[in-house]
């Protein structure tokens, strides 16, 4: 009785933690318009045609009227080692360069600060027997300082989110998901929130010439050079608050452990190679599982057009699961992104294969995704993903009635197809909040019907907040 009573004790005094790590987050969010607004300097800033607040002196090189998010999305820069010094997405990778980028700038003494950021307050339900509803948050911010310096440019650059706070018993939800661990136990239909610490990293570009550039990323926590933009900065999904069920197959390394990267950039190809540690986060959100560079990824990327984008990438990672550390995978990616500016909106586009090779069992596992987020009317938005992504038999583990081999393997290949729309409204200064909806379709091999039903059916309404001036 007295374990019983410490247990019960323990767990109310969690709860009670957690309900005052919530509160605490909202009057973050509720703070931070007011100290973004007070860091600006009216001094040293000028305004363009539409009202918005712009530096009115700038490097030669860093021309602000060229950086996403500070006018209209048009304004972007011309070239890819350009937009490469920009440094606004994850890790190393890169995005069309007339991709628009939201986010706050401000310019005291000699560095550029910038602040970009999503939140998304979902409600989900899910059909079927292994369908499941939920209340929880997604979500990153990012801050970014950047200085020029002898013969270069310096970023420092550090990545949080509330997850690990927002996402109760250490996953949410997701018909077909599967990919790390909650107490023990490999999640199965579920997704698992991403680390509070998402990325700290150092970077320095070194300029050769006009059209040369070799770069240097160091974080203990960060993004090696494999595949594009993880989804969760994707501008094709940035309206789409789930996961990819490809996630484990083509970007889940975007959360790794002491990353180092060099690469080389000419004109408008870059080769990059970078060293890390392969084991995926462990379930314990807030803390670093740091250890020996032990695997390698090496990526090369074409730029040929403002509004295109390309890469391949091959990785060698060392013992990923958690719950197979000696199984070591060999994954390649490839992706094509397109991003179309038209008056008050664009449409970004990304088409994404992804492959897992197990070299204990030689087991292959594919997942291929076409996603697009159309923003028109400078407020509304428009999106859709269709995914095709193997599954493993680790994904029916304890599942009442089902006698599966020894060993993980495949199982089938899934269908998820997803479209949604939302509105975005100005509510709170330097936030764009906006108000969606999205329904996903799931299509299983017929031996599933049992355990998933007929036609299992996925419901997301949410409310997002981006940290952004207006546009427009």
């Amino acid at each position: 009785m007295t374990c019983w009573h410490d247990i019960e004790q323990g767990e109310r005094l969690k709860d009670r933690m957690n309900r005052i790590l919530r509160l605490s987050f909202l009057l973050l969010v509720c703070v931070l318009p007011m100290t973004a607004q007070l860091l600006e300097q009216p001094e040293q800033t000028g305004h363009d045609h539409a009202g918005h607040q712009q530096p009115a002196e700038t490097h030669p090189d860093h021309d602000m009227s060229q950086m996403p998010g500070m006018q209209h999305d048009h304004m972007q820069p011309e070239r890819f080692i350009d937009e490469i010094l920009n440094r606004a997405t994850s890790g190393t990778s890169a995005e069309p360069n007339s991709t628009p980028l939201p986010m706050l700038m401000f310019t005291p003494n000699q560095w550029r600060l910038m602040l970009h950021g999503t939140a998304f307050v979902n409600a989900l339900q899910q059909s079927g027997p292994r369908g499941g509803d939920k209340v929880f948050a997604t979500g990153w911010f990012m801050f970014m300082a950047q200085r020029d310096v002898p013969h270069g440019e310096l970023t420092l650059r550090a990545m949080l989110s509330p997850e690990p706070l927002t996402v109760t018993h250490r996953f949410y939800p997701e018909l077909f998901q599967q990919g790390e661990t909650a107490f023990g136990q490999p999640i199965a239909d579920g997704q698992h929130p991403h680390d509070f610490l998402m990325e700290i990293a150092a970077l320095y570009d070194l300029k050769l010439g006009k059209n040369a550039l070799l770069s240097f990323y160091a974080a203990p926590v960060g993004d090696p050079a494999i595949g594009p933009s993880a989804y969760a900065h994707r501008t094709s999904a940035s309206e789409n608050p789930m996961a990819t069920l490809g996630h484990h197959m083509q970007d889940s390394t975007h959360i790794a452990d002491d990353v180092v990267t060099m690469g080389l950039t000419y004109r408008a190809v870059r080769v990059e190679a970078s060293g890390f540690h392969g084991r995926e986060p462990d379930e314990f959100r807030w803390n670093l599982d740091q250890g020996r560079i032990d695997s390698w990824s090496t990526r090369l990327t074409v730029q040929p057009r403002q509004n295109w984008s390309a890469q391949y990438s091959f990785a060698h990672l060392t013992g990923p699961e958690a719950q197979n550390p000696r199984a070591d995978v060999q994954r390649m990616t490839a992706s094509v992104m397109h991003n179309y500016p038209f008056r008050n909106g664009n449409v970004a586009t990304t088409l994404l294969w992804g492959r897992n090779r197990e070299l204990n069992s030689g087991s292959v596992f594919n997942g291929y995704l076409a996603e697009s987020t159309v923003r028109f009317a400078q407020s509304n938005y428009l999106w859709g993903r269709i995914e095709n992504a193997d599954r493993t038999t680790e994904l029916l583990s304890g599942a009442p009635g089902i006698v599966l081999p020894a060993g993980e393997g495949f199982l089938a290949r899934v269908q998820a197809s997803s479209l949604g729309y939302g509105k975005e409204f100005h509510w709170i200064p330097h936030f764009q909040t906006e108000l969606g909806g999205q329904v996903t379709f799931y299509r299983k091999p017929d031996f599933l019907t049992p355990i998933y039903g007929h036609h299992p059916t996925g419901l997301t309404l949410f409310l997002r907040m981006r940290l952004a001036n207006p546009i427009g």
